[in-house]
Order: C-alpha cells, then structure tokens, then sequence
C-alpha cells in the first residue's frame, strides 16, 4: 500500500476548510496526512488545529518586500515534503516565482463558478449580476489570480431573499465537500492537470467536474 498523501494547507483565518480536511482523514474517507499548516498571520486560529512544530506563520511586514517573504514561506514549505498544496482560506496573492516552485500541485477552494467573480466579495457580486445559480470552485493555482485550470465545481441557487450574507451560508455548506472530493480525486491519481489542460483518467476533460448531492463528483 501505498502512504499517505501529504498535504501542506495555507490558511489566514479560522481553518473550517482545514477542519473538514482533518474530519474527513479521521473518518477514512481521504487516504492523506496533514503535515503542515502555514500562515501569513502569526495568530490565525487555523494554526491551532496542528502541532507546533507543524506550523509555519510569519507576519509579511517583518520582510523587505513580497518576493522575499514568498521565498521565506516557500522554502518553509518545501521542507515538509508536501503532495499537495492546499490554499484553504489563504487570502495573499501568491506570487509567480512561488506559484511555478510548486507547480501542478497547487490548489485554491474559491467562492464563486470560476471564471466569474475573481477575488472578492464575489457574493455580493452575483447579486448585483441577477445570476440564479452561485458557487464554488476548486482550481489549480497560476500567476493570474483566480485563473488555474478549474478542477471541480459545486453550484447553489440564487434565492429572491438572499443578502451576500445568506448566499455566503450556503456556498460554504458546499465548499466543505467539494475541497474533499476534490482532494479524493487529486491523492487517488485519477485527476491532474497538463499545459491548462483538466486530465480525468488519463484523457482531457473540457469542463469541470460536478459536485452531486451525495457529495461524489462526476464528469
């Protein structure tokens, strides 16, 4: 048998991603190992959810500039030997050198069906669009924000009642499965991503694939 899959999560703030990561290797549903949490806030509470010497956090003001603090966070994370890179609720902008260092296995959890909406406040952005469906993405990380190949998405409607508030609720009560399955699939082998290109089994896939209600993703 093959070990585990090791995964390096990124996170800023609380970690309910990270939570749902841990929650689903303890339940055997994600044949994986969390090795390390890193962290652009010394006190984001993520941190707490691993031990301490799995735990990399330093402030980006303590640096001279970007570059030099993607290369300190860079070469903290490539000294716990990760898989799979998980950016779960990291919210700094990765830059170019750091996203080709880990290149093809690099992947961000984001709030919207990508490529709508990229950065922030895409909930409020939807509503001001009228759309009638909403969601989340799962994607590889480039240079460009919010532009990597999408791997997998989840979708929720857009009620006549919703605030950004509310339609926040219920993209996150999918995020959770949809960074799982996702991971499922990465850690398995099964997908994988070439020159942009989604690779399902071996053969390219056009579009993403689909979260179902049974939390199971098919093509």
């Amino acid at each position: 048998m093959s070990a585990p899959a090791r995964l390096a999560v990124l996170a800023s703030g609380r970690g309910s991603n990270l939570q749902a990561i841990t929650a689903a290797i303890a339940a055997g549903q994600l044949d994986a190992q969390v090795v390390a949490v890193l962290s652009d806030k010394p006190d984001a509470p993520a941190l707490q959810q691993v031990a301490a010497e799995q735990r990399w956090a330093r402030s980006p003001k303590d640096f001279a500039d970007r570059a030099a603090f993607d290369t300190a966070l860079g070469d903290a994370l490539a000294g716990f030997a990760p898989d799979w890179v998980v950016c779960a609720g990291y919210m700094r902008i990765l830059g170019q050198a750091f996203v080709e260092r880990f290149d093809g296995r690099l992947v961000n959890i984001h709030p919207s069906l990508l490529p709508l909406y990229k950065g922030l406040h895409t909930h409020a952005r939807a509503l001001e669009a009228g759309d009638v469906a909403h969601g989340a993405s799962v994607h590889f990380v480039v240079p460009e924000l919010d532009a990597g190949t999408v791997l997998a998405q989840a979708r929720v409607p857009v009620l006549a009642s919703d605030t950004p508030e509310t339609l926040a609720q219920r993209v996150l009560a999918v995020e959770h499965p949809l960074l799982i399955a996702s991971l499922q699939w990465l850690v398995s082998g099964r997908v994988a991503e070439r020159h942009g290109q989604l690779v399902v089994d071996g053969h390219p896939l056009f579009s993403p694939l689909r979260l179902d209600s049974a939390g199971k993703l098919n093509r």
